[in-house]
């Protein structure tokens, strides 16, 4: 196979990654599909934000993190499934131990799950668990760097998820609190390798195991979230505490980035009746 169409099978794999997740998330929102109960969440999650990546620097950078989360959970009439679709935006800016370089980054991530109960629930508390898919696309950037100051984040993934819900009641109000977790099990990302450029990847089309399959042995992540929603001044409130830790060691390259941060935000929840075209 020549450079030329080892490219062209790069392109094909990822362009069909990206395709794959947007089509499921344009499925689940088609009006064909009638939707029973939304629940949708904005929450606003800040926190502190540990980076590392060698293909830029052997440091690691420590600084804080904002990310704009939109979570939105539809429940299907006459249909066990529950589908759960996030969108998340997150800015980081971290330095380094001698405070004299700093490490900039931007992440788009679209999360796709489709859950059912595994235990039925009692009105009170209700497990779910199903499958997810998920697309990262973002860039780092290092201020020290001259010959390859950036990298890009290109990445897909899939694996199992869960979900606990737990209904309460307190100062006379129900309070609900929910813990879910996902756990990416194959992916599929973009990395250059140990000393290869990006000149050499998209100018010269010198490709080099540029595409690379994840799984739990090169690239253990989880991402997991516990949360409390309460009623305040006719608004439902969501509070909780936000674990988001992505990292990989392929191409004989590392690189991590760990997340804690807190979440605020409001939900709305809300029906709707489509008919079916």
């Amino acid at each position: 196979m020549t450079t030329t169409d080892k490219r062209a099978t790069l392109l094909r794999i990822l362009t069909t990654a990206l395709a794959v997740c947007f089509y499921t998330t344009m499925m689940a929102q088609d009006g064909s599909t009638p939707t029973k109960k939304v629940t949708h969440t904005e929450m606003l999650a800040i926190g502190s934000a540990d980076l590392l990546d060698t293909y830029l620097s052997p440091e690691k950078y420590k600084g804080s993190e904002m990310r704009y989360i939109s979570h939105t959970i539809r429940d299907i009439p006459g249909d066990r499934w529950q589908q759960q679709i996030i969108h998340q935006g997150s800015i980081a800016m971290a330095d380094d131990r001698a405070e004299d370089g700093n490490l900039m980054g931007g992440l788009y991530t679209l999360d796709y799950a489709l859950q059912r109960p595994l235990h039925p629930g009692d009105g009170q508390w209700e497990l779910r668990v199903g499958g997810m898919a998920n697309f990262n696309l973002g860039v780092l950037y290092n201020s020290r760097n001259q010959n390859n100051p950036a990298q890009l984040k290109l990445s897909m993934q899939l694996g199992p998820a869960a979900a606990v819900t737990r209904a309460f009641h307190l100062f006379g109000k129900e309070w609900r609190a929910r813990y879910e977790v996902e756990l990416p099990l194959l992916g599929l990302m973009f990395c250059p390798n140990y000393g290869q450029s990006y000149y050499e990847i998209f100018t010269r089309g010198d490709y080099d195991h540029n595409a690379v399959v994840t799984t739990p042995f090169n690239a253990p992540s989880m991402r997991h979230a516990l949360t409390i929603d309460f009623p305040l001044w006719k608004v439902t409130w969501r509070v909780g505490y936000l674990g988001d830790y992505q990292q990989a060691e392929v191409n004989n390259l590392k690189q991590h980035a760990y997340t804690h941060a807190l979440l605020l935000g409001w939900v709305k929840k809300f029906k709707v009746t489509r008919t079916r075209k």
